[in-house]
C-alpha cells in the first residue's frame, strides 16, 4: 500500500505541535485517529518514525529522514494547488484551438493580438482542418464549428452567426454580365463545395420557393479556395460574411440579388467534450471570441 497525504500530514503535524492531542486538534481528528494513522504509516514503511514516551515524542533517524521528504511532498502539493487556483483566476498554459481555414484566417487570426495582450500567459496553438476532427485524437481543447451541430457528446457555446451572400468580382461581371434573375445563373460559372451537399444551397428562392441548390461548375473543399476563385473572376460563389467583409468593403466582391437574398445565417459554436472541465484558458478564449464577434470587431460578424 502507498503512503497517503493524510499520513504525511499527520506526521508533520505531530512533530510541529509536539503532541498527539495538539496535532489532533489542528487536523480536526481524534487523538486515537491520529495515533492509528501514524501506526499505519510506520507499518507501511516498516520503520519506527517516532519514539513515544509519557512525556514527549522523539524522531528516530529514519523519522528525521522521512520527515524531510514528507515536508517536500506536502509543499509541492500546496504549490500545485496554488498554481491551479491562480490558473482559475488568471488563465495560463497551452490552449489548442481548431477551426476551418477560412474562419481561422478571417475571424480568429485578427483577434490573436488582442487576446494575447489580455491573457499573455496563455500559449496559443492554432490548427486548421476543413473537415470535422476528433478532439481527443487531435489533442484539441476547443474547436470552432460552423453550421448545425450533430455530435451530442460535445458541449457547445454559441459564438454568433454569419450571413450567407451570393458574390462575384467586378471583373467577372464586366466580362460575363450580371445575372438579373435566379434563372440567369444557369448561364454562369458557379463555384461550390465538393461536400457536404448542404453547403451548395444558396440563399435564393428557386421556382418552387425553396432554397436554390446549385450544381458547381468548379468545386472545392475549402471556402477559402472558393473565395480566391471568386476574386480571380472565375465565377459566382456563395460565401459567409466573416470571410468576405473586407472584400465587400473594398469592392473586390459584389453582392448579387441583394433584394432577393434570403436572410440565411450559419450558426457558429465553440465546442469541447462534456467531460472536459471548462478551464480558465478555454473560457477566456471563448468569451473573448464571443465578445469581439458581438462587437463586430476583428473581422467578425
Amino acid at each position: 500500500m502507498k503512503t497517503t497525504l493524510d499520513e504525511l500530514q499527520a506526521l508533520v503535524s505531530v512533530v510541529d505541535t509536539g503532541a498527539l492531542s495538539r496535532a489532533a486538534e489542528q487536523l480536526g481528528m481524534t487523538v486515537s485517529a491520529v495515533s492509528r494513522t501514524l501506526a499505519r504509516l510506520e507499518e507501511k514503511l516498516q520503520a519506527t518514525l517516532l519514539r513515544r514516551t509519557t512525556r514527549r515524542l522523539e524522531l528516530t533517524d529514519e523519522g528525521e529522514a522521512f520527515l524531510a521528504r514528507a515536508r517536500q511532498i506536502l509543499a509541492s502539493v500546496d504549490a500545485a494547488e496554488e498554481d491551479m487556483a491562480m490558473r482559475r483566476e488568471r488563465p495560463a498554459g497551452r490552449l489548442r484551438v481548431d477551426a476551418a481555414s477560412p474562419f481561422m484566417l478571417h475571424a480568429v487570426v485578427p483577434l490573436v493580438a488582442g487576446y494575447r495582450a489580455r491573457y499573455p500567459e496563455v500559449v496559443l496553438e492554432l490548427n486548421s482542418n476543413d473537415g470535422l476532427i476528433d478532439l481527443l485524437e487531435h489533442r484539441t481543447d476547443v474547436a470552432i464549428r460552423i453550421g448545425r451541430l450533430k455530435d451530442s457528446t460535445l458541449h457547445a457555446r454559441p459564438i454568433g452567426s454569419s450571413r450567407l451572400r451570393v458574390l462575384a468580382s467586378p471583373d467577372y461581371l464586366e466580362r460575363v454580365g450580371r445575372p438579373r434573375t435566379v434563372a440567369d445563373l444557369r448561364r454562369h460559372c458557379l463555384l461550390g463545395f465538393t461536400q457536404p451537399a448542404s453547403l451548395n444551397e444558396w440563399p435564393l428562392a428557386d421556382k418552387d420557393k425553396l432554397p436554390l441548390h446549385i450544381k458547381p461548375d468548379v468545386a472545392a473543399s475549402s471556402g477559402e479556395t472558393l473565395r480566391k476563385l471568386a476574386l480571380e473572376g472565375v465565377g459566382i460563389a456563395c460565401l459567409a460574411d466573416y470571410m468576405t467583409h473586407r472584400d465587400r468593403a473594398e469592392g473586390k466582391l459584389v453582392p448579387l440579388f441583394a433584394a432577393r437574398t434570403l436572410d440565411v445565417r450559419q450558426p457558429i459554436n465553440a465546442v469541447y467534450y462534456r467531460n472536459t472541465a471548462l478551464t480558465a484558458r478555454i473560457a477566456s478564449f471563448v468569451d473573448y471570441l464571443a465578445e469581439q464577434w458581438n462587437a463586430g470587431t476583428g473581422g467578425c460578424g
